[in-house]
């Protein structure tokens, strides 16, 4: 039960998030607000970390795979998803391309069935249906 009231205590965080970037990017760059963003997180999570007396556990089960893995993620979601969703909420509605952006489980979705082989029920399909009406509605 605490796994769902973290992932709403997210949820909640993710939504008042993109109010910030939309007034933040008002004249700036995209990709500059970008690195300010970064910078700022990887700052607050390294000081979390030193001061949570963890520092020297940080690395225990890296490998080299777990980097490139992460690498790629980092990739993906970081530079080129969060690149992408800085332009779009610039030039956009901060309104739509949220929910837009928001429907990204769709993809992961299909690629843990795929990829991962893990199982596609029924209410996995009506939701990510449910998810596409609404992106439909939108545009």
């Amino acid at each position: 039960m605490m796994v769902i009231w973290i992932a709403v205590f997210g949820m909640i965080c993710w939504g008042i998030a993109p109010i910030f970037a939309k007034v933040g990017l008002r004249g700036v760059n995209p990709a500059a607000a970008l690195i300010v963003r970064t910078m700022f997180a990887a700052i607050i999570v390294t000081s979390w970390v030193a001061m949570s007396g963890s520092f020297g556990d940080l690395l225990k089960g890296f490998t080299w795979q777990v980097g490139l893995l992460l690498g790629m993620e980092a990739i993906l979601a970081t530079v080129i998803g969060d690149l992408a969703y800085y332009t779009a909420v610039k030039y956009g509605d901060v309104s739509v391309v949220s929910l837009i952006m928001a429907s990204a489980p769709l993809v992961t979705v299909i690629c843990a069935v795929l990829l991962l082989g893990e199982s596609l029920t029924i209410w996995k399909v009506l939701g990510a249906c449910y998810v596409m009406l609404g992106i439909l509605l939108l545009i």
